[in-house]
């Protein structure tokens, strides 16, 4: 990983089924962020969060935790185009969202049975490439190919603002500033990064930067005071986050492979008690799904594994398990172009394959766990939606 200042570059809604046959990781990082700075170097995982990651987990085992007995739910309201994104409420059940290129975003409820399209957000004249739930679920951001974003309030479906990209560019991706949920940070076609206020709908001043190519993806770490960004050219920067005005500040650069797209990013503060540093996730376009560690407060990247998946065009995602599980390992979930979706045990050093869903007719663009991981929702290219149910002891 370089210094970026080193680089010359730096110049009509269908229904849906019930079947018999995202992660949110926003809980663990409200746990983590009070004692994920203070943490003595080389010192053990925090207790209380060990203690209550591990009670939520039930103290079972790897394949245990992981062992999903089939489908829950099936949504097909947007079989006509793929569904990029699909995401939990944070620190919910039974609440999920998905986005849709046909323009749309879905709200579901998951209970009670059955299973049903709350309501379905329509303003957007573009397909809709990303969007994210606030951190009290009451609004949500998303951001479109017709060059806006837009907020809307969760619990009747009303678009509360619509603000045009500054640069008029196809808005690729977003993501909430995790402690000051006023701030989204939004990602062009123009290779631009912008830091919005969806109070004002106006860019913070001194909060745009540019990358080598469009804008695909992005991740805060848990305090929201460093971002990740990937764009189309294979390139990860770090940014540091001025709190106080919402400032960035170029800081470190990694070419993950030249020309692959950098289609996901996931920040985890610590991953297991055996894998104590901050890690990131990232999905390449490489047929690999790539573990990095975090070696310094600038966000300099090594990569630590690598995970064999099928990903070689689509803008496939992944996650991080929101619990921990103590017992053996931790898991890291993603989609891939074989239309499955793959569990990997992290620290696992031969066969970190732990669990594989079959179901999708299409690659499997991303994944969401709900906060106790007892259900798991997965969307792909054709625009179906599957909620796995996790098999109960």
């Amino acid at each position: 990983m370089e210094d970026f200042e080193d680089d010359p570059r730096t110049l009509g809604a269908r229904g849906h089924r019930r079947s018999v046959s995202r992660g949110s990781y926003q809980l663990q990082a409200q746990m983590n962020r009070a004692v994920y700075e203070d943490r003595p170097p080389g010192s053990v995982v925090p207790t209380s969060v060990a203690e209550a990651s591990r009670a939520m987990a039930g103290d079972t085992s790897l394949s245990e935790n992981y062992a999903f007995a089939g489908m829950y739910h099936v949504f097909d309201q947007h079989v006509d185009e793929a569904v990029p994104r699909v995401r939990f409420a944070n620190d919910d059940r039974h609440r999920l969202a998905c986005c849709s290129l046909d323009g749309s975003i879905s709200l579901c409820q998951l209970v009670p049975a059955p299973p049903t399209v709350l309501r379905v957000l329509r303003g957007h004249t573009r397909g809709v490439s990303d969007f994210a739930w606030s951190l009290s679920n009451d609004i949500l951001v998303s951001t479109s190919l017709d060059a806006t974003m837009r907020i809307w309030a969760s619990e009747d479906g009303r678009c509360i603002r619509e603000i045009p990209d500054p640069d008029g560019a196809e808005l690729l991706c977003c993501t909430f500033q995790p402690v000051n949920n006023n701030l989204t940070v939004v990602g062009n076609a123009k290779h631009n990064l912008h830091v919005m206020n969806i109070s004002t709908g106006k860019k913070v001043k001194g909060g745009s930067s540019k990358l080598t190519g469009r804008v695909l993806a992005l991740s805060f770490d848990a305090p929201g005071r460093l971002l990740w960004a990937g764009d189309d050219r294979g390139s990860v920067f770090s940014f540091l986050f001025d709190m106080a005005t919402g400032k960035l500040t170029k800081a470190k650069r990694l070419m993950v492979h030249e020309g692959s797209p950098v289609t996901s990013i996931s920040a985890r503060s610590w991953v297991s008690r055996e894998a104590r540093d901050p890690s990131l996730l990232i999905n390449a376009c490489l047929n690999k799904l790539l573990l990095y560690r975090v070696v310094d407060n600038e966000g300099t990247l090594q990569l630590k594994r690598s995970f064999p998946i099928e990903q070689s065009s689509h803008p496939v995602r992944s996650i991080f398990c929101p619990l921990m599980s103590f017992r053996q390992g931790a898991c890291v979930v993603t989609g891939s172009e074989d239309m499955c979706v793959h569990f990997f045990d992290v620290e696992r050093a031969a066969k970190a394959a732990v669990n594989k869903l079959q179901g999708h007719s299409a690659p499997v663009l991303d994944v969401s766990f709900n906060c106790d991981e007892s259900l798991l929702a997965s969307s792909d290219a054709s625009g179906m939606v599957i909620v796995w149910r996790r098999e109960q002891k």
